[in-house]
């Protein structure tokens, strides 16, 4: 289903459970509070609205996952800069194309902050989608607060963080492929920068190598980083790659090696989900089940989380956009699944998704794609004890650098 599908139906769908917001208490500001900070955006009013880009480097090539190939160094990213007549700066990154975002900037240009934006909420309207972010950025810097404490807290809820760039690079370079060893350099470089948690790419015998050979080399990579970082935690990411008996086969093959959680093993069904999760509990594996990147079907994630077939959902942060995703947050609290928003490729998402987690909870984890920038300023965010530790400056506490 096509994304702009999935929000419609998720915004008619859980019209009921946004009336009341229980599910996830809005533990800072009262009701009282919340009117004095619209009127504080009230002061406000957007003045121009601009476009430009950013570039992200990655600390090494990220190779092939099942489905595609080499990723490369890191992206450029679009971006939209918007300003206030009281000299209040936000921006994020751009949903979408520029050229869509354009015809929307009329409709922002001269409108209160606070006809647009509304801090129990997010945006007012779903043309303002584009904006979604930079508009919570910018919230952020005119009310002087974090956007976590937007959402409710004083202080941020901290979840684990992972590392969601160990990929194929036992593959390259091709003509003379590094081995395990390779997977094994990045864990390391990996665990030094401060994660805890690993996310190996597998299904090699999808595209890249013989079934047989591919479902080994799988198998010897799992057990070696297991072996050797032996106080992390490892999730598996088979984005697609593999049919519901390939993939036991996988398990199989892992033997008794604990897997945090299972992401995208093959196309997801309640057929297949249910076969899966009847042999997990079978076998004594007791991993979460993550689902719902890869063009999400709201029906068919609904129905599997009714029925415990999914334990935590996946759609991206930007796709289905800031405001969508605190819409859904008290169904999931209400399904029993948690959430952890698809951030890779850029660690712009992974602060985003910061502050969602920091605010609302109930994020298992989040993605992690480490990343330099001359262009950026990325230095407030911290990590101990392997979580990821959002700043308490105003916004996401993301400066531009050269703009």
């Amino acid at each position: 289903m096509k994304r702009r599908k999935f929000i419609h139906t998720l915004n008619a769908g859980m019209a009921a459970t946004l009336v009341s917001k229980s599910a996830i208490a809005n533990t800072l500001f009262s009701s009282s509070n919340n009117r004095s900070l619209q009127e504080e955006l009230a002061y406000h009013t957007i003045k121009s609205i601009t476009f430009d880009d950013v570039r992200m480097q990655y600390p090494r090539l990220v190779g092939k996952n099942a489905r595609l190939d080499i990723h490369g160094y890191g992206p450029r990213l679009a971006i939209c800069i918007l300003t206030t007549d009281q000299g209040a700066r936000g921006w994020a990154s751009l949903r979408g194309g520029r050229r869509e975002a354009s015809r929307i900037v009329p409709d922002l240009i001269g409108k209160k902050l606070s006809d647009v934006f509304d801090v129990t909420i997010g945006i007012t309207d779903d043309r303002y989608l584009p904006f979604d972010i930079a508009l919570h950025d910018l919230a952020g810097v005119a009310l002087n607060k974090p956007v976590y404490a937007i959402l409710g807290r004083s202080t941020p809820y901290l979840t684990k963080y992972y590392s969601g760039m160990i990929y194929f690079d036992d593959l390259e370079p091709s003509h003379a492929p590094g081995g395990i060893d390779k997977i094994l350099e990045e864990c390391r470089y990996d665990y030094e920068y401060g994660y805890r948690q690993f996310k190996l790419k597998i299904g090699r015998g999808h595209r890249w190598m013989p079934y047989k050979e591919g479902l080994t080399r799988d198998i010897e990579v799992t057990k070696a980083v297991a072996a050797a970082f032996p106080d992390c935690d490892i999730l598996v990411d088979g984005n697609n790659g593999f049919t519901v008996n390939e993939f036991i086969a996988y398990l199989k093959g892992i033997g008794d090696i604990p897997l945090f959680w299972i992401e995208e093993p093959f196309h997801e069904t309640v057929k297949d989900y249910r076969i899966l999760k009847d042999w997990m509990q079978s076998a004594g594996v007791s991993s979460l089940l993550a689902d719902g990147e890869a063009d999400p079907d709201p029906a068919l994630l609904d129905e599997l989380m009714q029925q415990k077939l999914m334990d935590v959902h996946l759609s991206d942060i930007e796709g289905l956009g800031f405001t969508n995703w605190r819409k859904l947050m008290p169904q999931l609290v209400q399904y029993g699944v948690q959430a952890s928003p698809h951030a890779w490729g850029s660690l712009l998402k992974t602060y985003y998704t910061a502050h969602l987690a920091g605010g609302l909870g109930n994020t298992v984890t989040v993605e992690g794609v480490t990343s330099t920038s001359e262009d950026v300023d990325l230095s407030k965010y911290t990590i101990k004890d392997g979580k990821l530790i959002p700043p308490d400056a105003p916004g996401f506490g993301i400066d531009l650098l050269s703009m």
